[in-house]
């Protein structure tokens, strides 16, 4: 094996030109996959965090079985009620990677500033419990600039007719902070509810969407609209780590069911469509890249192998006579070509750590669609996909010498040293 391994490195320095050809086309498709696997790896992780802290879905939402569909028509029956609230939100804080909870209640209707009218869309949740959801979505030196705690000061249990509106609503209405406007909401029961508001601060929501239509809102001014005393249509839950997600919501599915709880929880995942579709559509790019990658590789190495078992037809005679066997002959070439391919990947590493470094330093910035804000550029490691991708090159780099090799090895040995 020693002595194999010998003869196919020399092999590959037999001819230099085509091997570092070849070599660099396996390493710009290897650096390739790699940078926009770490692409993607950044936006997956930013994506997760805009809808778990951004968006405030948290990990986990606990609502009455029925409240997505049947709620919409008669939102009364499935809300849920405040000893419901308050038994169900002790039970789920039991748990150890539960960090928070929180009820919530959306509401939706006109506002106006006296002279023009639009549609919004508010959420009420806990002042506090807003802090602490959004806080998530800081990057550290946003979190200790102080940014946040000015931005939400403005929600205050004590002065709930406070709110908080973004950045198109706003325009929309011509306020100013401080500046006030009315809301016009239909009750539970149907009838209509108005009341005044202030503006303590906006804010952009990152989608062009909703930027001109939402708001947040102290839980009790919700409840006051809806005139929905201590009730809620969902209740919010915060967990230490995203990788419990999945675990916690059969062990909280569990305990709620087994206190008698006729309760659904849903995922943050399944409840941001906008996450799941850039996923997917994400996902089958890279398919598509990988694809296109594999078959150069696959080209590439089986070219290469093929004229060189052509121009080494009568030194595989003169190994055949010395004893070599035929398997012996597919081993030397596939080995040769495992060794090419792996010393590419390696390259291609590389070369993707360097420009992965360069993409990084250079804060280069762009607006996604249906973005409101720029986001910057950056490229992560994703090392789970790296070493998928090293190891389906690997072996898709080795068969691809099979079928050369195998031809060399069938030919008969005098037939191979005579050839010209």
């Amino acid at each position: 094996m020693k002595n194999l391994f010998k003869l196919a490195l020399r092999g590959l320095l037999r001819n230099r030109r085509r091997s570092m050809v070849t070599l660099l086309a396996i390493a710009f498709g290897f650096a390739a996959i790699a940078l926009f696997a770490g692409y993607t790896h950044n936006v997956y992780d930013g994506l997760g965090r805009q809808s778990i802290h951004g968006e405030m879905l948290g990990h986990l939402t606990v609502y009455k079985k029925g409240m997505r569909k049947e709620g919409k028509l008669d939102p009364e029956k499935y809300l849920l009620t405040a000893s419901e609230v308050s038994a169900i939100s002790k039970l789920v804080k039991d748990e150890a990677h539960v960090e928070m909870i929180a009820p919530r209640l959306g509401l939706s209707g006109l506002a106006s500033n006296g002279r023009a009218s639009t549609i919004f869309i508010a959420e009420g949740v806990e002042p506090a419990a807003a802090k602490r959801l959004q806080s998530g979505a800081l990057t550290d030196e946003e979190r200790n600039s102080g940014m946040f705690d000015n931005l939400m000061a403005s929600l205050d249990e004590a002065h709930p007719d406070v709110v908080n509106l973004s950045e198109g609503l706003v325009e929309l209405l011509h306020l100013e902070v401080g500046g006030q406007a009315a809301v016009l909401v239909n009750t539970l029961s149907g009838q209509a509810n108005a009341l005044d508001i202030t503006l303590g601060k906006s804010f952009n929501t990152g989608n062009a969407g909703s930027n001109d239509k939402f708001a947040f809102v102290s839980l009790s001014l919700a409840q006051s609209l809806l005139d929905a005393e201590g009730r809620a249509d969902r209740l919010t839950v915060l967990l230490d780590n995203v990788e419990q997600t999945e675990t916690m919501r059969e062990v909280l599915l569990k305990k709620l069911s087994a206190a008698g709880y006729d309760v659904e929880i849903k995922t943050w995942q399944e409840l941001s469509d906008f996450y799941t579709q850039v996923h997917g559509m994400f996902d089958m790019i890279f398919g598509f890249i990988f694809s296109i990658v594999i078959t150069v590789v696959i080209m590439s190495v089986a070219n290469s192998m093929g004229m060189t078992v052509i121009e080494r037809t009568r030194e595989i005679g003169t190994l055949r006579a010395i004893g070599l066997k035929r398997s012996g002959v597919i081993r030397l070439f596939t080995l040769e070509s495992m060794l090419l391919t792996l010393i590419g990947c390696v390259t291609g590493l590389l070369i993707a750590l360097g420009v992965r470094w360069g993409i990084n330093v250079a804060n280069i910035s762009y607006t996604p669609p249906n973005s409101a804000s720029a986001v910057p550029l950056l490229v992560d490691m994703d090392t789970g996909r790296i070493i998928f991708t090293f190891i389906m090159m690997g072996v898709v780099g080795t068969l691809a010498a099979y079928m050369p090799a195998r031809r060399a090895a069938k030919k008969d040995i005098i037939d191979a040293l005579g050839h010209v």
